[in-house]
């Protein structure tokens, strides 16, 4: 009788469904070669375990998915974990209700997770007064110079000394231009690099209050007279055909990924896509900085974006996200991240493991975004976070292009820049209070 029960047992057991996964939900941003290494590392994670099942979708650029991260959760179907870029932090922070912090999440799973081991300049921009970092920092970037080295080689520049000052990226655009070249120099996201990064690569104030560290009521100071002089500068470039503005966000990087332009400021995020299009030989360097200006070089300011896991989800999610970004913390995978797609690995054992493997003797250069990050940070450079930051960057973009279209001087751009921004920041607060 035992023996046919046991039978029983079995038999029922084998035409029972095997359990149903948890779903996870990830909206991202990520485009071409890095949606290519998103989908991967979900595949990787899926395959780790038997679970959950983490399900990434591209929502559009990171204004278009945020817009819909935030349309979904007002409409009860939201993801579980949302691709916020850097300027929408503040937005977030705020958004009472609508996010479950990491560190709430992490710790409610029992999942370990030891936040000093990120790289301070990236912790410290995802996390709140108390001390709780807020989102996942996923895929971190920062600014960096890139140039063509066969174009250098071709106008008598020695392309392995790249321009390391302003004054020397003006010489070296004269030379480039001389040889032939339409676009000796370019940049993409106009405010984050000239703006943003240029303001704590020079130890100077973006805004007040720390940069809004330290409260709703920071306004903008991005008007000053380094900041009026930079932008006469890259004025006076335009002029001459030394600069050429190749338009908003990311726009620029087709012009230098396809010869047309030779010097470029980008996103270190950008080196997946560089290396896997451009049919030239090229570097990355550290950005250029005014000789001048006491305390320059200091330290580059994150872009990129991190992850937030949204409210109102079951127990059983929240695990699953846990153990997802557990996942993504793990130094072999985030140092894999670093090398194949040149976003920062935010751990600093990710960036040892990095250097041990002779990534960076190999290919030289590729450390220059984790070195520009991981330099002490002062109250003017550890970032810049402010309300209705998206808006202020359009706006940005907008006075700034009336500066290369000769309709406004360096100076008159910058003032309304902050005046309209400011008009912002009041309205957030007064909406924040």
């Amino acid at each position: 009788m035992k023996k046919y029960l046991a039978a029983a047992a079995l038999v029922a057991a084998a035409v029972l469904p095997a359990q149903a996964q948890t779903e996870i939900q990830w909206w991202h941003s990520m485009d071409g070669a890095l949606n290519d290494w998103v989908v991967d590392l979900a595949k990787q994670f899926n395959a780790s375990q038997t679970e959950y099942k983490i399900v990434p979708t591209y929502k559009g650029e990171y204004d278009q998915s945020v817009a819909a991260g935030i349309a979904a959760y007002r409409a009860g179907n939201a993801p579980d974990i949302l691709q916020v870029f850097e300027v929408g932090t503040a937005t977030m922070m705020y958004s009472k209700g609508a996010i479950k912090p990491v560190g709430e999440v992490m710790k409610e799973a029992g999942v370990k997770f030891d936040q000093k081991a990120y790289i301070p300049a990236i912790a410290g921009y995802y996390t709140a007064p108390n001390g709780q970092m807020l989102s996942f920092p996923f895929n971190s970037s920062t600014t960096v110079f890139y140039y063509n080295k066969d174009a250098f080689k071709n106008a008598g520049l020695d392309a392995e000394k790249p321009p390391t000052t302003w004054p020397e990226v003006v010489a070296a655009a004269a030379k480039l231009k001389i040889s032939g070249s339409q676009c000796p120099f370019t940049t993409s996201w106009m405010t984050w690099a000239q703006l943003e990064s240029f303001s704590a690569w020079h130890n100077t104030t973006y805004a007040s209050k720390n940069n809004g560290f330290g409260g709703l009521d920071a306004r903008l100071e991005f008007n000053s007279p380094l900041h009026v002089r930079h932008f006469e500068n890259l004025s006076n470039m335009s002029k001459q055909g030394l600069f050429v503005y190749k338009g908003r966000s990311g726009k620029a990087i087709s012009s230098f990924i396809s010869g047309e332009c030779a010097m470029f400021v980008g996103s270190s995020g950008s080196y997946a896509t560089v290396n896997r299009d451009a049919k030239f030989k090229f570097a990355e360097s550290a950005l250029p900085y005014y000789p001048d200006v006491p305390g320059a070089p200091q330290n580059t300011i994150i872009g990129g974006a991190s992850l937030w896991v949204m409210a109102g989800k079951p127990a059983a999610h929240y695990k699953g996200v846990a153990n997802f970004f557990a996942f993504l913390s793990d130094p072999k995978v985030q140092s894999a991240s670093h090398i194949r797609t040149g976003y920062l690995p935010v751990t600093m054992a990710a960036f040892k493991l990095t250097e041990e493997s002779g990534f960076y003797k190999k290919n030289p250069g590729t450390d220059v975004a984790v070195n520009q990050m991981i330099r002490k940070t002062t109250d003017k450079s550890r970032g810049v976070r402010l309300g209705n930051f998206v808006q202020i960057r359009a706006i940005l973009d907008e006075e700034t292009e009336q500066i290369w279209t000769g309709k406004k001087t360096a100076k008159e751009a910058l003032d309304a820049g902050v005046k309209r921004g400011n008009e912002l920041l009041v309205k957030f607060q007064a909406n924040n209070k």
